[in-house]
Formats: C-alpha cells, structure tokens, sequence
C-alpha cells in the first residue's frame, strides 16, 4: 500500500489529487437549464497529520434568477426563499459562479490539488446546476470534475443505513436543526460533516488510504 509523500500536501494524496468541496444549492425546481439557481452553499475540508478531515473555509450566496428562469411553486413552498427579498443582497448568477470558482481554485491550491471533485447528498443535481450556470456565465475552466462526484447519500446508506439526509446526519451523532434545514450552506455543511465522518470512520478502522 502506498505511504505519503512528506514533501506534499496529505490531501494532495488522499483521493488521487483531488480535493472534496461540498456543495449544495437551492432552486426553484428540477431543471437545471429551465429553473433558477438560488442559492449556493460550499464548504472546503481539511486534513490533519492522522488523515482526519475536518470543516475548513465556507462560501455561499444568494442568486438572482436568471432572465426568463422558472421558479415552481411547490420548490419555492419547500426552500422558503423569496427571490425578490431586498434584503437578500443577492449577486447575478455569473457573479455567484465565478465567486465560487474562485474559492475552489483558492483551496485547491492551498492542498495542493489539480482539479476539485463535489461532495452532496444526491450530489448529481447539484453539480448540474453549477455546470449550467457556468455555461450560462462563459467561464473559461470549471474547477469541478464534469461529472465523478463523491455522494454521501450512497456513503452514509452503507455506514449508517441512512439515506435521507437528516436521518444520516443524526445515526452519525450530529445535530440537526429541522429550521435552518434547506438553507444551502447548512445542507452543505451538516453534508460536510457527515462525509468527514464517513471517512474518519474508515480511517480508524482500516487507515487512510493513500494514492
């Protein structure tokens, strides 16, 4: 089994160079080209000397609907968001995606990692989202795997037997807040959480593994 490199970043080395970034949005539907994007939570993890992984820096934003988006009235029923808020201070969608491009870039170079991978529970849609936005907004080079992504509703269902998201949360002994649930950068972190958990379970029981 390999051994890390001391010379480089451990999480450089955990999972063949890239670096986890849990991500969960919040939209006013299922349709990824159809439907705003509203909110976007993201947390970056790190590591420490044993190979735990622990919550490290965190971005989120409120979105402004893109021109001619539709909002479904039974998503909007389920996020509680009002789009039109004033006090949302919600930035366009172009905006939102290039910030959190830029926080991605930022942590990947801080681990030493050449490309990201998206951490979420039923992390597909979420990573549909952020690839149609950035389409939308013409970025150059979306840090993001175009489509491998790390899915803790698959994670948490064969540590904990859970696959809804709360239930997994609280067999792995977080806390859970039902009213701040469906707020994207809380989804986002109690996911971060539970990942971390994950893996720190494996870790303690058969090591980290290295690349």
């Amino acid at each position: 089994m390999p051994t890390p490199d001391p010379d480089k970043p451990l999480m450089s080395q955990r999972f063949r160079g890239f670096l986890p970034v849990i991500v969960d949005i919040e939209s006013g539907g299922f349709d990824q080209n159809k439907d705003a994007l509203l909110e976007i939570g993201a947390v970056n993890i790190k590591m420490d000397d044993d190979g735990h992984l622990s919550l490290d820096d965190e971005y989120s934003c409120h979105v402004e609907p893109f021109e001619g988006s539709i909002m479904h009235p039974e998503s909007m029923a389920i996020n509680g968001i009002d789009p039109y808020h004033p006090f949302r201070m919600a930035k366009p969608e172009e905006d939102a995606i290039r910030a959190l491009f830029k926080f991605t870039n930022k942590c990947m170079k801080k681990n030493g990692c050449h490309r990201a991978i998206m951490v979420g529970h039923n992390t597909i849609m979420d990573l549909n989202f952020i690839n149609a936005a950035a389409t939308r907004a013409r970025v150059g080079r979306n840090p993001f795997h175009p489509f491998s992504v790390f899915d803790t509703v698959s994670l948490a269902g064969l540590a904990y037997g859970q696959t809804v998201l709360s239930r997994a949360a609280q067999a792995a002994g977080l806390p859970w807040d039902t009213e701040q649930a469906h707020s994207a950068l809380y989804d986002a972190k109690q996911t971060a959480e539970l990942f971390c958990a994950i893996v720190n379970r494996w870790n303690d029981t058969s090591g980290p593994v290295w690349s």
